[in-house]
């Protein structure tokens, strides 16, 4: 799940001769942000919690039927909160993809756990939930599917897996807010869910996050863990005559000015949703007369899935076509970049003994994969011009 810029791998262009006019990602303002963050400031509270953060978790909760969702700072501050949640400690596994951003081991390794990498399908890019079952063992607590490129895993399987072995089920849709499984909305289907409303993804605020709680027991701890590990929330409704510290925790709360920056873009989550649709078919349809001649493969959805629109890559037959098409875009001014390298193959990864699994798919699609220039903003005429060096390129090689 891409969680920062960071996931976004290609290579900086500081200090690069070339110009880039027309980049990967670019920002953007759809709506009243600016004039909320000024009243934000205005009504003198710029910390956390305050009117436009409520807004935010309401909207959240009422549009994708959470029970209580909670800003963070990032979706690493979310996945984060969801393993102190589940209680990991040293020696236990979790399984997850090799596939995936940093943040998703991260935030288990952290706790002293292991992760336990699976191979993805060759269809989604998803975590392969016919080989998650093999992949347990006796120290095995908990599941973290990672809905890839908005695209829902297959969830009903993967929830009766682990309902079948008392397991715990963290949802890293990071790139997924708004997209569904069934009708459902990604991130209401595990016990816990971890969105991402970094610049790069589909509705924006810099940096941030949240934590979806759908196990209604966990709510309470889960507000106590957000906040330093004190019950001060409790206290912020009268429960309690003073607060103090009840629990581990950290400082997961996101800055007010970051909740009044999302609130307008989660006011324009349609008109957001149907831009980057549009964005995504153009490629689509332009796209597929080199999939059909097999010059490129493009991405699949399956049937019981609605996506979100948050990326469109492109797989190449080779690693090396991949990588000299992106030096030809990089060369004409268009910053295309690859994606995850697999988390099982990295230095930590292998410190830690996790490169122990074949991982076929994971290992043939990841040098193949080629993310193109996807924003709110992107223009008809910018888009146009991807479309065209990606055919003359790939057709001049046929």
């Amino acid at each position: 799940m891409s969680h920062a810029g960071a996931s976004c791998a290609g290579g900086s262009i500081q200090d690069d001769p070339v110009t880039i006019r027309i980049p990967f990602n670019r920002p953007f303002i759809v709506g009243k942000e600016l004039s909320y963050i000024a009243e934000a400031v205005a009504n003198g509270q710029i910390a956390a919690d305050g009117v436009y953060t409520k807004l935010c978790s309401r909207f959240l909760e009422e549009r994708f039927a959470v029970p209580r969702v909670l800003l963070t700072p990032s979706c690493t501050a979310a996945l984060e909160m969801a393993a102190i949640l589940c209680d990991l400690g040293p020696g236990d596994e979790v399984i997850m993809p090799s596939y995936t951003f940093v943040s998703t081991a991260s935030a288990v390794v952290r706790t002293g756990a292991r992760p336990v990498f699976v191979d993805i399908r060759p269809d989604t890019l998803n975590l392969d939930e016919a080989k998650i079952e093999e992949a347990l063992g006796p120290r095995t607590k908990m599941i973290v599917p990672v809905h890839y490129a908005g695209v829902a895993c297959e969830m009903d399987t993967i929830m009766g897996i682990a309902a079948a072995h008392g397991l715990r089920v963290v949802e890293d849709a990071a790139q997924a807010v708004h997209g569904y499984y069934k009708g459902r909305a990604l991130g209401s289907l595990g016990h816990f869910g971890a969105y991402s409303f970094h610049e790069t993804k589909n509705f924006i605020c810099g940096e941030g996050g949240a934590l979806c709680v759908n196990d209604a027991a966990c709510i309470r701890r889960a507000e106590i863990v957000r906040d330093k590990g004190t019950n001060r929330q409790q206290y912020f409704r009268g429960e309690i005559d003073k607060y103090t510290w009840v629990d581990v925790g950290s400082s997961y709360v996101p800055s007010e000015i970051s909740a009044a920056f999302l609130w307008a873009q989660l006011e324009h989550l349609e008109p957001i949703t149907s831009r980057r649709q549009a964005i995504f078919q153009r490629y689509r349809e332009a796209l597929s007369p080199l999939e059909a001649a097999g010059l490129l493969r493009l991405p699949r959805i399956p049937a019981e899935c609605q996506t979100n629109f948050h990326m469109f890559y492109i797989l190449l037959p080779t690693p090396d076509l991949r990588d000299r098409l992106m030096a030809h875009l990089k060369s004409v001014g268009i910053l295309s970049v690859f994606h995850y390298v697999p988390l099982h193959n990295s230095p930590l990864g292998e410190k830690l003994g996790c490169a122990r699994r074949e991982l076929p798919v994971t290992v043939d699609v990841s040098p193949r994969l080629l993310r193109l220039p996807f924003y709110f903003g992107l223009s008809a005429d910018e888009q146009g011009e991807v479309i065209e060096g990606i055919t003359r390129f790939l057709r001049e090689r046929a």
